[in-house]
């Protein structure tokens, strides 16, 4: 069964995956407590191990935490993730809680200052921005990880297809500072629907495919269209062009100054995908967490990958079903073409997208709290 892309417009989204102290101090502390530098450190680590802020329909905010060895935690409100405890408090409650803020008024995003009695305070966000337009517009960070630092949010943006962006779009994603926009879509893709990027951003093509076109999709069976997603996530590792695309972003963020950047593709859940999968293993979040990141696609596009399959006749959906979605077994395809062809992720790092140690600890310097 062979559907061209004039059969499948909605369906465009499926090009991303198809072609793809002292001693002597020390010595004078009490037996099993830290030296002084660390007992520093452990004060001022980020306590929190788990925590969210969640939008609700009617703008309230939900947000839950969790911070052990906390006694208390304080909420501030703000619209500038640099700039939110000279705010009031909006809320606050024990170690771990869920609480709901309300009576905030519209922004184009607010931010939330967690500051426990004791350790680091911590800034969380709604992750995604509530782009009618772009559905799958969202912070790719607000994630902990293994060492119990935080990846910074408000820094790094993920979407799928910025063509239909309303004007209001984007003066809000000006005015959040996104100044980078790397497009990971081939030529051909790009003619057919043009980015709209917010004034005063920066362009930047990142071709992952290496390819003028991606033709049409060539799949007769549900198991065949997972089989060629399984092949497309494993090209997005191993392909020259992929490798030069992913290092541009990542050297992007090495070196960004104090900007926001934004990475996407069509659909912004395969190459996008990727992208972030990369990103947040570099900066040490577990693989769960970054399986979670990249399978919330499914939520973010569930109206959209619905709306796709009602154009499709009945006996098409279940067979083009596997490619508007994400599947674990595609990232883990990723990660095992990783093992294969690199040894380690340190080596695709170092060897599949040229990033040295100082490079890593740049990365992290400029992405990661606490």
């Amino acid at each position: 069964m062979t559907i061209s892309r004039t059969r499948l417009t909605a369906a465009v989204a499926l090009t991303c995956a198809l072609t793809l102290g002292t001693p002597a101090l020390a010595a004078a502390a009490p037996a099993g407590s830290p030296a002084p530098a660390a007992a520093h450190h452990a004060a001022r680590a980020v306590p929190f191990t788990a925590a969210t802020a969640t939008q609700q329909a009617d703008g309230s905010f939900s947000l839950t935490w969790t911070a052990p060895g906390a006694r208390g935690v304080t909420v501030y409100a703000g619209t500038d993730p640099e700039d939110i405890r000279h705010r009031r408090p909006v809320a606050g409650g024990a170690g771990s809680a869920t609480v709901t803020v309300t009576g905030l008024p519209a922004a184009d995003r607010w931010y939330f200052e967690l500051v426990p009695d004791r350790g680091a305070p911590l800034v969380i966000a709604d992750r995604s921005l509530h782009l009618a337009s772009a559905p799958n517009f969202r912070d790719a960070g607000g994630y902990r990880t293994t060492d119990g630092r935080w990846v910074r949010t408000g820094v790094v943006y993920r979407s799928g297809d910025l063509s239909r962006l309303t004007d209001q779009d984007l003066a809000k994603l000006r005015r959040l500072g996104i100044r980078t926009v790397f497009d990971l879509r081939t030529p051909a893709e790009q003619k057919a629907a043009p980015d709209r990027l917010p004034a005063g951003a920066t362009a930047v093509s990142a071709n992952v495919l290496g390819a003028a076109d991606t033709g049409a999709f060539n799949v007769t069976t549900p198991q065949a269209a997972v089989q060629a997603m399984v092949d497309a996530e494993r090209t997005m590792v191993s392909a020259d062009s992929a490798r030069t695309a992913y290092r541009s972003v990542l050297d992007s963020l090495v070196e960004r100054d104090d900007e926001g950047i934004l990475f996407h593709c069509t659909a912004g859940k395969d190459r996008t995908g990727w992208a972030s999968a990369a990103l947040l293993t570099a900066l040490g979040v577990p693989r769960e967490t970054v399986e979670a990141d990249y399978l919330a696609s499914n939520a973010y596009r569930a109206a959209e990958i619905a709306a796709t399959l009602a154009q499709l006749p009945p006996a098409y959906q279940a067979v083009y079903k596997p490619l508007l979605d994400v599947r674990p077994e595609y990232l883990n395809a990723g990660f095992d073409e990783v093992r294969q062809r690199f040894g380690s992720f340190d080596g695709y790092l170092k060897s599949g997208l040229g990033l040295d140690q100082r490079d890593l600890r740049d990365l992290r310097s400029q992405l990661l709290v606490g």
